[in-house]
């Protein structure tokens, strides 16, 4: 079945079906994303579990890193067994029976909190690798190899996740202060059956066969037809760009990731939340992010391109996605110094503002580039694959990254937020003279 060719917006309608899914999907991880650090140490009156800061930061690491390294193994079934398709589906009930599982009180599961905790967060993280690398590789598969819209579409989708993100802040900060946290996940588990929906009902007139063949089936009829199946020189060249760029992607997500968990708690304890008497909710502040994608998403969509042949390289947007990491992170040293010397020991939340404007920024030079560049660069037999190895670096930096915030009780958040603000300028330095190198793997013949 050939899919529904019409345009909107001068893209394929499929891409603003994808687009809405991953946007459900985004509500729901966020929404639990912005409590669970919150629900581990017991911040609020809502019934949390009571955990120490270190604890709570080191499970929130593997948790968040586990979700980025299970794409691996969803991309190559995909790849070799049911299509993206079907493992979009599997991985939506997955990730749904989880969220409810967590909102579930006690005489309707008799587990103990912490048990449904493990045993949903296990189901996200099993639901997300089947879920995640696939719908990317699937806005990829809307457009030719080389056309030039593809940064433009992945840019386009990249709203859609961050709107889901800004809705799931707001959401969950509102229902956590006036109800509870489970019911916060209850309502996460809805957006993930609305994801659900959308592609159950609407896939086959949106996208056609798109997604329904696995690739690795596809190359197997080539490979009947040429014995041959080793990658050439040129795809090696592009794998060890990827692979390259992917280290550095590390240390941007390492940093910024600090959002969820040490940034999430300093914000409850050390930031003056207060507006004319009115707290406002810590899990607001999650929502800054996405905001401010949704409102430069498009600029930055129209400005790569009405740049043209002048759009800076893929490797330089990266340079500069490091470069106001480190901004960032200096709005929070500013913050931790404020406090220090304040009589109430709170921060004006206009550190935050700013730290999150300039991760923002950021973040849409490389997060949405880099899904991109995968799609261009990657071998089109290994795609999926491919796309859960990139993901598999943003679970490296993950871990890194709760490792980082728990030790937030020993050498305290001054330390920990200067450290990665100067290791984020070395690594743009490094990345720019590393450019010439390896503008030349990915020109090589």
């Amino acid at each position: 079945m050939a899919p529904n060719t019409a345009n909107f917006l001068g893209h394929p309608k499929g891409l603003f079906l994808l687009f809405g899914s991953e946007l459900w999907e985004r509500f729901a991880f966020y929404a639990l994303r912005a409590v669970l650090v919150l629900y581990l140490t017991e911040l609020s009156i809502n019934g949390g579990l009571g955990w120490n800061k270190s604890d709570a930061l080191r499970l929130y690491g593997l948790y968040t890193g586990l979700i980025y390294i299970t794409p691996l193994i969803g991309g190559w079934l995909a790849d070799n067994f049911w299509g993206q398709r079907k493992a979009i589906i599997n991985g939506a009930v997955l990730m749904a029976g989880g969220l409810f599982i967590l909102s579930l009180p006690e005489n309707l599961l008799p587990l103990s909190d912490t048990m449904k905790l493990y045993l949903g967060l296990f189901l996200l993280i099993c639901g997300n690798g089947l879920f995640k690398p696939n719908i990317s590789t699937m806005v990829g598969d809307l457009y030719e190899q080389t056309d030039p819209k593809k940064d433009s579409a992945f840019t386009i989708f990249y709203m859609g996740i961050n709107i889901g993100s800004f809705l799931a802040g707001i959401t969950a900060g509102f229902v956590c202060h006036h109800y509870s946290f489970k019911a916060t996940f209850g309502v996460a588990g809805i957006g993930m059956l609305l994801a659900l929906c959308l592609q159950l009902f609407l896939s086959n007139k949106y996208l056609g066969n798109i997604g329904t063949i696995p690739v690795g089936r596809k190359s197997g009829e080539n490979q009947a037809e040429n014995k041959s199946s080793q990658m050439t020189q040129k795809e090696i060249d592009h794998l060890k760009v990827i692979f390259i760029l992917g280290l550095f992607t590390v240390i941007f997500w390492a940093g910024f990731e600090q959002a969820g968990g040490l940034i999430n708690l300093y914000t409850a304890e050390y930031t003056d939340r207060t507006i004319n008497s009115y707290t406002i909710p810590t899990a607001f502040f999650q929502s800054l992010n996405p905001l401010f994608i949704i409102f430069l998403a498009p600029v930055f969509a129209w400005l790569w391109v009405k740049l043209g042949k002048k759009d800076p390289h893929f490797i330089i947007k990266f340079v500069f996605a490091l470069i106001f990491l480190a901004i960032g992170f200096l709005f929070m040293v500013g913050a931790v110094i404020q406090a220090e010397n304040a009589p109430d020991q709170k921060a004006s939340m206009l550190w935050l503002v700013g730290a999150y404007f300039f991760h923002t920024v950021g973040e849409l030079c490389l997060s949405p580039t880099g899904l991109s560049m995968v799609s261009q660069l990657a071998p089109a037999r290994y795609l999926s694959l491919m796309m859960g190895i990139w993901f598999g670096f943003a679970a490296l930096a993950n871990f890194i990254a709760g490792m980082l915030g728990s030790l937030v009780e020993n050498i305290g958040a001054f330390s920990i937020f200067l450290s990665i603000a100067i290791t984020a300028v070395i690594a743009a330095i490094v990345l720019y003279f590393l450019y010439p190198r390896l503008l030349s793997l990915i020109d090589s013949r």
